[in-house]
């Protein structure tokens, strides 16, 4: 029992730290052009599924954080009219999307239950990265008409965004996640966790 909750709490921190790396440094996103594909979701969704909900959340909750320290030291020009009206609405953004990926990560797991694993894992990382594309995009849409900000162009950049960010980023969670999950079933860390 001592070893499994040593297990548990080493790989929750190293994945803990894989976000924190991530989000401040370069390695966590690709830039093309005013599109940012973020790899952050992927330690969230490999905690997820190797370790349960919980490990899940906590995680998502570390990249709430990161999200919430780049939002206010380096604001994106989508996020600015957002901070300008308010830090409460910045908080709701990097917050409630992120939560709700372990949880439909979690969710759309347990119920594929599909004798193809590595099918089910992957599947499950595209379900909780879109997940966190489509809540973050869409409450920023709705933060957008509550704050008085119903600009065409700005409406239109956002549903841009959603389809060239959000699709790369599943299909990276996607195949990412269901390897590494393999790996550490075939290892027999998967179990132990």
């Amino acid at each position: 029992m001592k070893n499994k909750n040593l297990m548990r709490f080493t790989t929750t921190a190293l994945l803990f730290a894989l976000i924190v790396v991530f989000g401040l440094t370069p390695l966590g996103f690709i830039n093309v052009g005013v599109v940012y594909i973020t790899f952050l979701c992927i330690p969230v969704i490999i905690g997820t599924l190797a370790m349960g909900l919980r490990q899940g959340i906590f995680l998502c909750l570390g990249m709430a954080g990161v999200s919430l320290y780049k939002a206010i030291t380096a604001t994106s020009a989508l996020v600015a009219p957002l901070m300008q009206d308010s830090l409460g609405w910045v908080i709701a953004l990097c917050l409630f999307p992120r939560i709700m990926v372990p949880v439909v990560t979690n969710g759309v797991h347990r119920l594929l239950k599909m004798k193809n694993e590595k099918l089910s894992f992957a599947v499950s990382a595209a379900a909780g990265s879109l997940t966190n594309t489509i809540l973050y995009l869409g409450l920023m849409l709705v933060f957008y008409v509550l704050v008085g900000l119903e600009n065409p162009t700005l409406l239109g950049t956002v549903g841009t965004i959603a389809l060239t960010a959000g699709l790369p980023e599943a299909a990276a969670a996607a195949i990412i996640t269901a390897p590494v999950l393999m790996a550490l079933k075939k290892a027999g860390l998967l179990k132990r966790l």
